[in-house]
């Protein structure tokens, strides 16, 4: 896989601009890739050091859809990528803040 392909969207929340000063940065990923793979991913598409990975998988939540019916939201993949102290900072994040 690309690094495209392993790293979707990244996940804006109150929470995850919180540890962005810190350089953690919270991404949705490819729920077949592993924490190596999103450390390279991440290292190629943001030119930046990674010290480490972690990762959550969240499932679906239940969701109802007019008066009897009801779905699952889909299952998705997080991961919490954190930085080395002395590499530079995701552009896309600083912005946002």
């Amino acid at each position: 896989m690309i690094a495209q392909d392993i790293i979707i969207r990244p996940v804006i929340t109150e929470k995850s601009m919180l540890g962005a000063s810190e350089k953690k940065y919270t991404f949705e990923v490819a729920k077949s890739a592993n924490k190596i793979e999103i450390a390279k991913a991440c290292e190629e598409l943001f030119k930046v050091e990674v010290a480490k990975v972690n990762t959550v998988s969240v499932r679906g939540r239940f969701r109802r859809q007019g008066r009897n019916n009801g779905g699952y939201t889909k299952a998705w993949k997080k991961a919490v990528v954190t930085l080395k102290s002395d590499s530079k900072p995701i552009e896309f994040f600083e912005g946002m803040m």
